[in-house]
């Protein structure tokens, strides 16, 4: 699957939280910090960090 997750890492448009989180290989918490953080939807936000966004799949209510 295709990720933006290294681009992410160093634009200053994300949020520093979900950031930290793509550094730190924390890809469930990056999606959910750009959930919460953003306008984004939780499968749009899930899949620019190359994670399953399917219904169903797609969850983005546990950022630690």
């Amino acid at each position: 699957m295709f990720s933006l997750a290294p681009l992410l890492v160093h634009s200053e448009a994300v949020p520093v939280l979900a950031r930290q989180a793509l550094r730190d290989g924390r890809l469930e918490d990056a999606a959910a910090i750009l959930y919460d953080e953003t306008d984004l939807e939780c499968s749009d936000a899930r899949e620019l960090v190359g994670l399953d966004s399917r219904p169903g799949v797609a969850d983005c209510s546990h950022a630690s």
